[in-house]
């Protein structure tokens, strides 16, 4: 049966099959969809005819195009169907749905299929996302037309062909764009959580089992509590320990501490010893504290390393440091902390000089125990980026940057209160 050129599925919704006498058979309700190669096909036509729904499968099928659809059968031969949530319907399941536009870094809605011969078939080529879609449902697409025309401008096609398109849940119900890894992780993190914030976190929950670990654990960085703890929650415990992995101990000291009891021991557990300690160490502080606030990654080195050997390994160290400002200078003996380096007076200093003859040892310190308030004082007013956290014998336990500080003193609604796990 020969497929005569190209349409939407707008244009044949509610329009007659017609039997070899001319006679209606019913008309069109929805189209179902199978796996086809290269593309997704057609299979049959569901119609509906006074009340009853009926499946005309696509060998029945004589004619097929936008003037006239015509079958081989006579109603007597008609299928009863069942509408059920096994078959993919092209109607109920894939228009007006969402579809993830990575290049526009949105949610856009499908408002029309397009469908064209390949062989006999007729298969799935293209999802309109645009006004036209919109217009062309409405019976109005060429009205539009003129309209724009009038102004001296041109109505867009705005189509997504299928090639980049793939399921995005089990059943397809849902769909998103194809993207390459590689692709995605170009994008900002921010702009993958701004994806993930605008379809349901069943749906966020399997585009992030997709990325990578790493892009995983910086795009859940930049999403809300609720929405962390959400997909956290409904991710198995080794895929949800590997992304908190790679997170910075206070990030990830944030989320546990927003999940069940259980849910955040068992990650913990799946952790490598050391990471879980340091993020048990975080949890063991209170929220608005300068300890609830800080993290324990940094960079130390000891008084005596020279500046050329301090800027060959904070090569090395700093790539598993989410932020390097300073160079903290710990004594040899006690380990206590002694003095700070920026990085421009590092990259200023001559290349033999030692640590403790460019640190600075008149330090801004803050205890655990001090208000987050406070701290946000003392960095605003010494025109900080970090400042470290030390004990009251004077060692470094962590240090509280100034994004930190950003994010606490957003509005009470972006606050998280962390409970000890």
């Amino acid at each position: 049966m020969p497929f005569l050129g190209e349409l939407f599925v707008s244009e044949i919704l509610k329009k007659p099959v017609l039997d070899p006498k001319g006679d209606e058979l019913g008309k069109v309700k929805d189209l179902v969809i199978v796996k086809g190669e290269p593309l997704p096909k057609v299979s049959s036509l569901v119609i509906e005819r006074k009340k009853g729904i009926y499946k005309l499968p696509w060998t029945d099928l004589n004619i097929f195009n936008k003037r006239i659809i015509s079958a081989k059968i006579y109603s007597d031969i008609l299928q009863s169907y069942q509408l059920n949530e096994e078959d993919l319907l092209l109607v109920r399941d894939i228009l007006d749905k969402q579809i993830v536009d990575i290049n526009g870094v949105k949610v856009v809605r499908v408002n029309d299929v397009k469908l064209e011969g390949y062989d006999t078939e007729a298969v799935l080529i293209a999802v309109d996302v645009g006004m036209r879609g919109i217009l062309r449902r409405l019976g109005i697409e060429r009205s539009g037309e003129d309209l724009m025309r009038f102004f001296k401008k041109r109505l867009p096609y705005n189509l997504i062909s299928w090639n980049y398109l793939q399921p995005l849940a089990p059943k397809l119900t849902t769909i998103s764009l194809t993207v390459p890894r590689q692709m995605l992780s170009e994008l900002h993190p921010a702009d993958i959580a701004d994806i993930i914030s605008q379809v349901s976190h069943q749906e966020g929950t399997s585009f992030i089992k997709g990325l990578d670990v790493d892009v995983a654990a910086e795009a859940l960085s930049e999403l809300k509590p609720e929405t962390q703890v959400e997909i956290i929650s409904e991710l198995d415990t080794d895929k949800a320990a590997d992304i908190i992995e790679e997170m910075p101990p206070d990030e990830a000291a944030d989320i546990l501490s927003d999940l069940p009891v259980d849910k955040a021991k068992e990650i913990l557990e799946s952790i490598e010893k050391e990471e879980a300690e340091d993020i048990q160490e975080l949890l063991s502080h209170e929220e608005d504290t300068a300890g609830g606030l800080m993290t324990n990654e940094f960079i130390a080195y000891s008084p005596e390393t020279t500046v050329k050997e301090a800027m060959e390994r904070l090569k090395k160290d700093a790539e598993s440091i989410e932020t390097v400002y300073y160079i903290y200078i710990i004594d040899n003996i006690d380990e206590k902390l002694i003095g700070v380096i920026s990085l421009r007076d590092l990259l200023l200093a001559e290349q033999t000089a030692k640590l403790s003859d460019i640190m600075v040892t008149k330090l801004k310190t803050v205890t655990p125990e001090t208000d987050e308030m406070e701290v946000a004082k003392l960095i605003s007013k010494y025109n900080l980026v970090a400042i470290p956290v030390v004990d009251t014998e004077g060692y470094l336990l962590g240090i509280v940057t100034i994004d930190d500080i950003i994010d606490r003193i957003l509005p009470p609604s972006a606050k998280r209160l962390r409970r000890k796990v």
